[in-house]
C-alpha cells in the first residue's frame, strides 16, 4: 500500500486511537502527517519548452549552464529539476564523455619510448595530439604536432574526418623525413569518440 493510501486512512477523530498510535499502526511517520502539501508544480511543460528551445540552439550546454541561462532569464528553476526533466525528454550534452582515453578493440599499442630518455633539447622528441571540438553541425578534428622540449606545434589542422586528420599526419611525416627515425609519441583513438565521419560543415 502506498503512502498515501495509507495517510488517507488516518482518523484523527478516533475515540479509542490517538493519530501517534495511528501513525505507528500503519507505518506512517509521524512527522510527515501534519505537514501541509507542497502545492503541484504545474509549469514542468514550459520549463521543457525552455529548456528544448534552449538545448536547439546551444547543444554543448549542460544542466548547470541551462539553469544557470534560464535563471538570467527570469525564469526561476535549478540545476537538479534540469537535469531530471532533461533525462525526461532524453537530451544530453554533446561533448567528450568518461573513458575517452580507453582504446577501441585492437587496437595496436605502442611502446613507450620516452622511458628512460632525457628530454634535454629541442627537436629530440616530438609528439601529436588528435581531440576534437563540438560545432552546431557536429566535430572539427584538431591535429597538431608538437615539440616536446620546447611545446612549440610544428603544424596543426583541422577537418571533419578522422581520415583526413590522419591524412594530415602522414603527409607532415613525408614532408619532414628526418623526423621518422625519431622517438615519438603516436596518437590514439578512442573508442568512444565521435563517430569517424562527422557531418560536413
Amino acid at each position: 500500500m502506498s503512502a498515501s493510501n495509507r495517510r488517507a486512512k488516518l482518523d484523527r477523530d478516533h475515540a479509542d486511537l490517538s493519530v501517534r498510535r495511528q501513525c505507528a499502526l500503519l507505518g506512517l511517520a509521524r512527522s510527515g502527517v501534519d505537514r501541509e502539501p507542497r502545492p503541484a508544480n504545474d509549469n514542468a511543460l514550459e520549463a521543457m519548452r525552455r529548456i528544448d528551445a534552449l538545448f536547439t540552439a546551444r547543444p554543448f550546454f549542460g544542466a548547470r549552464r541551462i539553469a544557470r541561462t534560464l535563471r538570467e532569464e527570469g525564469f526561476p528553476i535549478d540545476r537538479k529539476r534540469v537535469r531530471r526533466l532533461m533525462r525526461l525528454m532524453g537530451i544530453a550534452a554533446l561533448g567528450p564523455k568518461p573513458r575517452t582515453t580507453k582504446p577501441a578493440s585492437g587496437h595496436k599499442i605502442y611502446p613507450y619510448l620516452r622511458r628512460d630518455l632525457t628530454i634535454e633539447r629541442p627537436n629530440q622528441v616530438w609528439a601529436a595530439d588528435i581531440t576534437y571540438i563540438p560545432i552546431g553541425r557536429g566535430f572539427l578534428y584538431l591535429v597538431a604536432v608538437i615539440d616536446w622540449a620546447s611545446r612549440a606545434v610544428l603544424s596543426w589542422r583541422l577537418s571533419n574526418t578522422m581520415d583526413a586528420s590522419f591524412s594530415a599526419w602522414r603527409r607532415w611525416r613525408k614532408r619532414w623525413p628526418g623526423m621518422a627515425n625519431r622517438r615519438s609519441s603516436t596518437p590514439t583513438r578512442a573508442a568512444n569518440s565521435p563517430a569517424r565521419h562527422s557531418p560536413a560543415c
